[in-house]
């Protein structure tokens, strides 16, 4: 279970946050002096920590110096009721994940340890290459085929050179994954590890994020902002879907990679850094170079070495054993007793052509398993979409009247030319879905997740790329109502 550390000298403030950030997913441990806090990172090495600049017995750069040293990977976030900040800015500069500025908002303290603990797991927990030994928590890499060992080599290759990496492939193929294997297996892998999905933040956000602002850069930079590129200074970050970056980050983007340097939104001040870079792209970048929408120069700065993953329907014969992976997964995760497939329904699963890969194989299991009443999965525990005929055309007159409605939605898009059908199409029907699981769960986006069967990180972004706004449900603890002061 992640386990969060509050390092704070009040404790009427500990009891309020241990009480709103603690859950069947979290641990929550405190301490109220730094020396404690140190003693507490060594007894159980926390994923996060949310540490107060003042502290009794030291202040909290030199705490997160001494955490740092026993812990270089340690996911920090500092947490101050100074306005100017200067100390947490210090702090980010050093490594730190995020400042927050006290009085602070519970929700948005949740949502900031949440994102903390994602960057906490790629960071920790490797993702694994098939012929490795098995670790446990690791996440894997699954498939022997002969287009998977061709990633495997590649990744060998590349992993030890200090170069920058682009990787390609249909949505869902596991490119996140193979980028957390280069990292685990580079020569930075003692270092930070960050992941920032470019087609998740509006363009005006994104270049604050990777860059950081001066104050008064803009109408609500009220004070300075350090980027993610001066956070993972000496490690590694990784762009996804690269392919929707605007023009003027990608100036940018492209005087990091020449020469190591940039500069923050609203500052003529030159910063160096240190940083390998690993971008991933779903788009076919070089038709975005002939239409003039992707930096030409930027493409060869990236392309330097490149690995293209192969989309499952090309590596049938590894559906076997990632079902078998998936299956034990998620039997261990759901408390169930699935040992096993039934012939009728690995067939049936072999007969799909999965356009969402992976992503879709793994929701599809895990329907399965909370449908399965037994030790077995049968046809009738698969997702609908999966038991009948495959997407390649058998059986199409067959068809129910919900699934000849959305063959006709899908219709109606091919029949009007237009270019990127998969992205738009998937597009309008999460603009139906997610509003409506939203407001069934009452706002609650890990419920949201679990019913849609996609992470909460996936469920965020997409909130935000689309747009979406909804009610939260009101918490019935007096603690929650109260925002965390210290």
């Amino acid at each position: 279970m992640p386990t969060l550390l509050l390092v704070d000298d009040e404790p009427n403030l500990l009891y309020s946050l241990k009480r709103g950030l603690e859950s069947d997913d979290v641990r929550v441990l405190t301490a109220e002096t730094a020396e404690q806090g140190i003693q507490a990172l060594q007894a159980h090495g926390p994923d996060v920590v949310l540490l107060d600049v003042r502290l009794p017995d030291m202040s909290g750069l030199e705490a997160f110096a001494a955490m740092r040293r026993i812990d270089p990977r340690l996911t920090v976030v500092l947490f101050t009721a100074y306005s100017t900040a200067e100390t947490a800015i210090e702090a980010m500069k050093l490594g730190a994940y995020d400042y927050l500025l006290k009085p602070v908002d519970l929700g948005r303290l949740q949502e900031v340890v949440q994102r903390a603990m994602e960057v906490a797991r790629m960071t920790r927990v490797p993702a694994m290459l098939a012929d490795e030994d098995d670790q446990p928590g690791a996440d894997r890499i699954i498939g022997q085929s002969a287009a998977m060992q061709e990633v495997y080599k590649a990744i060998g290759r590349v992993a030890p050179q200090d170069v920058t990496v682009l990787i390609t492939g249909e949505s869902g193929t596991g490119k996140e994954l193979v980028a957390r294997a280069v990292f685990h297996h580079s020569r930075r892998s003692e270092g930070p590890f960050l992941a920032i999905n470019c087609a998740a933040l509006p363009e005006s956000l994104l270049e604050s994020e990777l860059f950081g602002h001066e104050r008064g850069a803009f109408t609500g930079a009220d004070r300075r902002r350090i980027g993610k590129f001066e956070q993972v200074d000496r490690g590694t970050i990784f762009l996804d879907e690269i392919g929707d970056m605007s023009g003027a980050t990608q100036a940018k983007v492209l005087r990091l990679l020449q020469d190591g340097s940039l500069e923050r939104v609203g500052s003529n001040d030159t910063i160096r850094v240190d940083v390998r870079v690993i971008a991933a792209t779903n788009r076919k970048l070089e038709e975005l170079v002939a239409e003039g929408k992707f930096r030409e120069d930027l493409f060869y700065r990236l392309n330097v070495f490149a690995i293209d993953l192969p989309p499952l329907r090309r590596r049938r014969e590894d559906l076997p054993p990632l079902i078998d992976y998936f299956v034990r997964r998620f039997s261990r995760e759901l408390g169930k007793r699935v040992v096993s497939i039934s012939p009728e329904a690995l067939h049936a699963l072999q007969q799909h052509d999965w356009p969402g890969n992976v992503r879709e194989l793994q929701s599809a299991v895990k329907y399965a398993l909370v449908r399965a009443a037994g030790e077995v999965l049968t046809p009738e525990c698969l997702p609908a979409g999966c038991r009948g005929a495959s997407a390649r055309g058998e059986g199409a007159g067959d068809l129910s009247p919900e699934t000849e409605s959305v063959r006709q939605f899908v219709q109606s898009f091919l029949g009007q030319g237009e270019s990127d059908v998969y992205r738009r199409i998937h597009s309008e029907i999460d603009r139906i879905l997610l509003p409506q699981v939203l407001n069934v769960v009452g706002g609650n986006q890990v419920q949201a997740s679990e019913i849609l069967g996609i992470s909460r990180s996936t469920l965020r972004s997409r909130i935000a790329d689309l747009g979406l706004t909804f009610e939260k449900r009101l918490l019935t603890d007096e603690a929650r109502d109260e925002p965390a002061r210290g």
